[in-house]
């Protein structure tokens, strides 16, 4: 290995900067200094030292971004503040009206500032920066958790590795949220190449940009056209960023791609003229959009305006008006989702909506059907809901023929056969069957997930293998497999299938918790199984629960409460928890790592600098019992307060909540 000089060290250094100001001018600027050929020669000769000594590699070598190792699986990527998704309006009536309840939650009889820009058609995720180091980033997921894509991230060109000294010394933390898209013109060109080389094109380009964000092989991300556009970060309590629009300016000016057309609006007349302006623009634009998002520019505002469960209230995504089409409906047929629930499906004569080619559409439920009067061979009005989703509108009645034949809703499951019903306040019918075969490939997969059995291994294509060789009935059979009937699935070879093996075996021991979501009843998510063991303590008591006692938990309503006594009254289910029983799967009591702490029922917010990062601080507290909210309303126990504390401090002294620093919670425990 050659030895490492000073003038070689230098060089190096330069070649760093300079492939990433180049980088920076042709993906994000769009100005070009240099030539292609010039650009590869200065990027041929970085690899060339880094050959030589590899010592020199970091993370923000531009190197780094041609793809890592493949993975397994993607690991969970927890979100330090939740990723909220956004309610929607798609008229200016719905709009005036969030207008006033802004200005009414900001007791304001001024015009509210805005901040809008286009809705972006891709993948939300976040990055995070550690002293201005770009060390990790993931999708969204469910707002809490996402999946941990950091080196298919690391691929995208425009997405900066390192940023600048000012920054790194400001905001030694700094999570920046965007959009991953591809290009309309970039998705095109993809197609193009796909269909050459006897590939399948891609559906469009939502898709093809999520597709190639969530590849176990890096190099394949780093082959795609994707671009990242920032539209904001998750803390908003920096006083030198003090809204929505400087927070922008400051992203712009640290290399992030900002879609030009954000900007600021006043008072909703102001906001609607944007929203016209850009639904005019749609079409001629390069990238997807399906709306438009308006935030209150002010983090002040925000902040006294709060969140409704997992929606702010100081943001909305207005829609555009999806685009019609008439077809004819030529058979109706009835499908079974992973939970259960029966939909009817609209087979429809083929018809162009918004450039995609649409043959079936949803009708939702029986009461949609009842409301339609809809029949075969009727002529009728679809589009496609926020672009994605086609659904069927209205029904051309003048249209219909004489010989339309009525539709019936089906009385027991169109897979497995068995009684299907309807819960009180529940617009969908369900299969409650855990062994009906529409529901068992997901079944299987919710069962094996991180949050259920937690199966390392057992993917969406081995609980797709499986079923096609007839080995499960249910997800107890899971732990029944052999050897020689994993030997039999592609790609399977001794040790793989040995690996899995030992895998099944570990996840009998499971928590009551992870026990309960790995059934997938119907509103019983993690936080609900959680829950449902820390007030029963051992599965036979859940398992023998009436109605009336489940009704009796805070927290768990009617509706809820109904699905779980009906999951586990019916005879396929029964017999799924008897054969987990006979394969080993421990039923043991539990033990709630937080009922009957000193801060049980109380609701915390935690703001300003500890001495400890807030997430200590947050497990501290739901470990006695107590519940973290992300802002302060009536609702709000406590709020912890450090230094620097913002707007939630404020906010807590007007509505007279008390403030505690860190030795009153001590003192409380």
């Amino acid at each position: 290995m050659p030895i490492l000089d000073k003038a070689t060290q230098d060089e190096y250094a330069h070649l760093k900067k300079e492939i990433e100001r180049h980088s920076h001018l042709y993906y994000v600027s769009d100005k070009p200094e240099i030539s292609d050929t010039k650009f590869d020669k200065l990027f041929d000769r970085l690899l060339a030292i880094e050959k030589d000594h590899p010592d020199l590699i970091t993370s923000d070598s531009p190197s780094q971004r041609v793809g890592a190792t493949p993975s397994k699986k993607f690991a969970p990527f927890r979100h330090r503040a939740a990723m909220l998704s956004l309610q929607k309006v798609t008229t200016i009536q719905e709009f005036i009206e969030f207008d006033r309840r802004v200005r009414e939650g900001l007791e304001s009889k001024t015009e509210i500032e805005y901040f809008t820009e286009p809705k972006l058609d891709g993948l939300a995720v976040e990055l995070i920066y550690e002293d201005g180091l770009f060390v990790a980033g993931g999708t969204r997921g469910d707002g809490t958790s996402g999946e941990d894509i950091t080196p298919n991230l690391r691929t995208i060109k425009n997405i900066p590795l390192r940023l600048s000294e000012e920054t790194s010394t400001r905001f030694p933390l700094l999570e920046v949220r965007g959009e991953v898209i591809m290009r309309k013109s970039a998705f095109e060109k993809l197609n193009r190449k796909q269909t050459e080389a006897g590939l399948p094109p891609l559906a469009n380009p939502r898709n093809g940009a999520a597709g190639s964000l969530r590849q176990l092989d890096p190099k394949i991300t780093a082959s795609r056209p994707l671009a990242f556009y920032a539209y904001g970060i998750s803390e908003t309590e920096y006083e030198d960023l003090p809204s929505q629009r400087e927070t922008m300016q400051f992203l712009l000016k640290e290399r992030f791609l900002v879609n030009e057309s954000a900007a600021t609006a006043t008072g909703t007349d102001e906001v609607r003229l944007r929203f016209e302006v850009l639904e005019k623009l749609r079409t001629s634009l390069d990238f997807e959009i399906d709306g438009m998002v308006v935030k209150v520019d002010r983090f002040r505002s925000q902040e006294i305006l709060g969140q409704v469960s997992h929606a702010p209230r100081w943001a909305v995504a207005w829609k555009f008006t999806a685009e019609l089409a008439e077809t004819t409906l030529i058979g109706l047929e009835f499908s079974v989702g992973r939970t259960g629930a029966i939909t009817p499906v609209a087979l429809l004569k083929p018809v162009r909506v918004s450039g995609v080619t649409v043959s079936n559409a949803s009708l939702h439920n029986e009461d949609e059907l009842t409301r339609l009067d809809i029949r075969i061979g009727d002529t009728v009005v679809i589009r496609r809901a926020g672009d994605v989703i086609p659904e069927v509108m209205e029904v051309i009645v003048d249209k219909r023929p004489d010989r339309a034949k009525r539709v019936k809703y089906p009385e027991v499951c169109p897979s497995c056969r068995e009684a299907i019903s309807r819960t009180e306040g529940e617009a969908a019918y369900r299969c409650f069957n855990a062994a009906c075969p529409a529901q068992l490939e997901g079944k299987l997969y919710h069962f094996a997930s991180q949050g259920g059995f937690d199966i390392e291994g057992f993917g969406d294509k081995i609980a797709q293998q499986i079923i096609a060789r007839e080995l499960v009935q249910d997800p107890s059979d899971i732990f029944c497999l052999t050897k020689d009937q994993l030997l039999t699935m592609d790609l399977m070879a001794d040790k793989r299938a040995q690996n899995l093996l030992d895998a099944i075996d570990r996840a009998k021991k499971v928590e009551l918790p992870k026990l309960i979501y790995s059934f997938g009843i119907i509103g019983v998510g993690e936080s609900v199984a959680k829950l449902l063991a820390d007030n029963f303590g051992d599965f036979d008591t859940l398992y023998s629960a009436s109605l009336h006692t489940l009704e009796e938990i805070q927290g768990i309503g009617p509706t809820i409460a109904a699905n779980i006594v009906q999951f586990f009254s019916l005879a396929g289910n029964k017999r799924m928890i008897e054969n987990l029983k006979k394969s080993g799967v421990t039923f043991s009591p539990y033990k709630s790592k937080s009922s009957g702490g000193k801060l049980e029922g109380k609701t915390f917010v935690i703001t300003g600098t500890l001495s400890q990062p807030r997430n200590h601080f947050k497990k501290l507290i739901e470990n006695n019992g107590g519940h973290v909210a992300g802002s302060v309303s009536k609702a709000t126990s406590f709020l912890l307060a450090g230094s620097d504390a913002g707007s939630k401090l404020d906010n807590a002294k007007k509505l007279g909540i008390p403030i505690l620093d860190e030795d009153s919670l001590n003192s409380l425990l």
